[in-house]
This record gives structure tokens, C-alpha cells and sequence, in this order.
């Protein structure tokens, strides 16, 4: 442990009632194994507290103890990568209640594979032609509100993106080159065609359709929701809310269109997608990440988020003018997140991101808003909730 770890520690067990957290707070705080080592520390990498969120700039989530356990089960033997893919995938689909399922090297990934699924099929010469889609269907319709810096991943298969605003637009845009719909969950606000109407749309026109919704767990219900609506393929991120590799992703969908997505992945050469490499391990933790989310009791954790976000509104608020407020984003990130709003004409949100970030130990929250900025609990380890909150009054206090 640093020096200046060790005085943190030191100073937080002379504040009252802070030291019966010393158990708990130990290890968020020391990031060494049983073996006591640090590779961070030995890196001279600065590990953080994660009061953003499951940012991948911040390496998303933590690994649930479930999922190392699988992960470290597979690493000790070979298997065959096709084989396994296989079998994770209809455990994963059994468990979900879709017809199919593929572990993806991220949701980014599965726009790839999907979107290639759809382009070439199952067709080995179409397969190994791509991103050559001459001759092919090879065009994406997508609402202008829905354009995002991840529609680049659909890009890459080498089809040219549609932009429609309305139901109208969009039934005109379809023709024989047409191979997907896509749409970006998070963006549903934003356009005039909204979640169901699109998916209802896709079968109307008997185009497949693709709902990217990489943030959208929790709730719990989102990994069948899209699906039931009728949506033909679906991605979620598996290193967010499902807690599972960051490297990974799902596709969850048609089974026609799940196999040709495999077919055009790795392990398979001469494809879009054998750079999307998923090894064994990453296979098996997301199956067990899966399997883990499904049994958890989302409303106890739920209340445990809450109790987070009470915990450090309550050392915030008595900072003199400083409003506290509880929210949940409607749509992504759909938890409990602390809004912290004060005269920012005396200090700039900015400010105080920065003095968190150069702090011990370093925290780093949600990118800053006009009035303040915002606090995200569910990436909290046990008892960083009161560091967090201790450090923000601090901050704060200053002013």
C-alpha cells in the first residue's frame, strides 16, 4: 500500500463512526490478491472509485465473484471454440427465452455480426467478400436521430446507412437493397418512430430488425423485452449492469440469423469478424454472468443503490448551498443517480471533477451539467459511498 493510501486510511479511522468501515472499506481500498500483489501499484497506474458509472473509458464494471470463478474453470483446460459458442449460446437463449444466442466481443461487436448477418448470410462467398457488398443488400435504414458514434461498427460490414425522420420516410426507403432497420435504444426520446412502432414497422415490411440497447440493464425484464416486441435481433453490453466481461456483449435473436452471425465471426478466417475475437474464458463468464443476474434479488439491490445515493446527499447537503436530488434516467442506466446542483458563478463543475480526480484516493463521477454535476452509485464497492461523499462536502465546502 502507497504512503498516501495509508494516510487516508489513517485520517478516515479519527472520524466518528468511520472506523467499524474499516472491514468493509479494506478491499475497495487495497486492491491486492491473496498473493498480496498490486499490479496497478507495480503498474504506476492509479486505480479509482467509480462514481461515474459503467463508462468503458473506466473498464465498465466489476467482475461479479461468479463469473471469475467460471472464467478461472475454463482457463485450466482446452475446448473447442465453435463448440463452445454453441453451447453457451443456448444456455443463454434457454435462460433468456429467445431462440438464439452468441457471446459477442462486445455490444459493439454485435452490431457487426448482425449487421453482417443480415448482409451475407449464410453464403460462404458473400462471407468472405465483405466488406465488398456488391451485388448485395446493402443498406441500413436508420432514423437521423438515432445516427451514434457506434453506428460505425455497422458501417464496417460496408453498407451505406439510410436516414428517414418518419414512418412515411421510412416506408419509401425500403427496397430490394434493404437488408436492416436499426435502432438505437437509448435514442427512442428523440425520434418519431418509436421502440414498438419500429419493430411492428420491420415485420410490416419483412425486414429484420436490429434494437441496439447496450445500456438498457437494469431493469431485469429489457434482456426479453425487445424481443417480445418483435425485434428480430437485439445487443446488450456484458460488462455493464450484467456484470460480466467487459470485453464481451450479446446478440440475442432469430436463430436463422444468430448462426449467420457465427459464420461470420471469429474463429472462422477470411471474415468480417474474425477480429472480434472471444476466448474461452469470456465465453464462460458471460454465460455465468447471465446466469448469476437472472437468480439476483434486483429489488434488494435496488435498495441498496438507494441507500448510497441517501448516504452521500446527506454529507453533501449540509454544505450551504448545496440542493441535492435523487433521479433515474428513463432509459439507460436506469438506476438511482444523486444530481448535485450549487452556484457554479463561485466554483465550476470542472473544477471540482478535476479535485476528485488529483484527490486521494482518485474518484471520478458523471460528466459535468451547467448547474453542478451527477453522481452514479451502482459501481460503488462496499463503503465508498461515505468516501465519496466525505470528499464531494470537502470540495464543496471550500467555495
Amino acid at each position: 500500500m502507497s504512503p498516501n493510501r495509508r494516510g487516508f486510511i489513517q485520517a478516515l479511522l479519527c472520524l466518528p463512526g468511520v472506523g467499524p468501515l474499516l472491514e468493509r472499506l479494506a478491499p475497495s481500498l487495497q486492491a491486492a490478491g491473496p498473493d498480496g500483489r498490486d499490479v496497478y501499484q507495480e503498474l504506476g497506474v492509479r486505480p479509482l472509485i467509480n462514481a461515474a458509472g459503467t463508462y468503458t473509458m473506466l473498464g465498465g464494471s466489476l467482475l461479479r465473484p461468479e463469473v471469475m470463478e467460471a472464467m478461472q474453470s475454463a482457463s485450466r483446460q482446452f475446448v473447442n471454440i465453435v463448440e463452445l459458442h454453441q453451447a453457451v449460446g443456448k444456455r443463454i437463449a434457454e435462460r433468456v427465452g429467445c431462440e438464439a444466442a452468441l457471446v459477442t466481443a462486445g455490444a459493439a461487436s454485435a452490431l457487426t455480426l448482425a449487421t453482417a448477418a443480415c448482409v451475407a448470410g449464410k453464403d460462404q462467398e458473400k462471407i468472405r467478400r465483405l466488406p465488398d457488398t456488391n451485388g448485395m443488400k446493402n443498406e441500413v435504414i436508420i432514423q437521423k436521430t438515432h445516427r451514434y458514434g457506434y453506428d460505425h461498427a455497422v458501417r464496417n460490414v460496408g453498407v451505406k446507412l439510410v436516414e428517414v425522420e418518419t414512418r412515411q420516410d421510412l416506408e419509401k426507403a425500403v427496397g430490394e437493397r434493404t437488408a436492416m432497420l436499426l435502432f438505437f435504444n437509448d435514442n427512442d426520446p428523440l425520434g418519431k418512430i418509436h421502440v414498438e412502432e419500429f419493430a411492428q414497422l420491420g415485420k410490416k415490411l419483412n425486414v429484420p430488425t436490429l434494437n441496439d440497447a447496450a445500456a438498457e440493464i437494469p431493469p431485469a425484464e429489457n434482456l426479453s423485452r425487445f424481443l417480445k416486441m418483435g425485434y428480430d435481433l437485439v445487443t446488450f453490453s456484458g460488462g455493464k449492469g450484467l456484470r460480466g466481461p467487459q470485453s464481451t456483449g450479446l446478440l440475442l435473436g432469430r436463430k436463422d440469423l444468430i448462426e449467420a452471425a457465427a459464420l461470420n465471426n471469429n474463429p472462422h478466417t477470411d471474415t468480417v469478424g474474425r477480429t472480434n475475437k472471444v476466448d474461452k474464458e469470456d465465453i464462460v463468464g458471460m454465460w455465468a454472468a447471465v446466469e448469476a443476474f437472472s437468480k439476483e434479488d434486483h429489488a434488494a439491490v435496488w435498495k441498496e443503490w438507494e441507500k448510497r445515493v441517501q448516504t452521500i446527499a446527506g454529507m453533501v447537503a449540509a454544505v450551504p448551498g448545496v440542493k441535492t436530488e435523487t433521479f433515474v434516467p428513463p432509459i439507460a442506466n436506469h438506476v438511482p443517480h444523486l444530481r448535485l446542483t450549487w452556484d457554479v458563478s463561485k466554483l465550476k463543475p470542472v473544477d471540482v471533477i478535476k479535485q476528485l480526480r488529483d484527490g486521494e484516493p482518485k474518484i471520478e463521477v458523471r460528466p459535468p451539467i451547467a448547474e453542478g454535476l451527477e453522481v452514479s452509485v451502482w459501481m460503488l464497492e462496499p463503503g465508498q459511498a461515505e468516501i465519496v461523499g466525505k470528499r464531494l462536502a470537502a470540495v464543496l465546502a471550500k467555495s
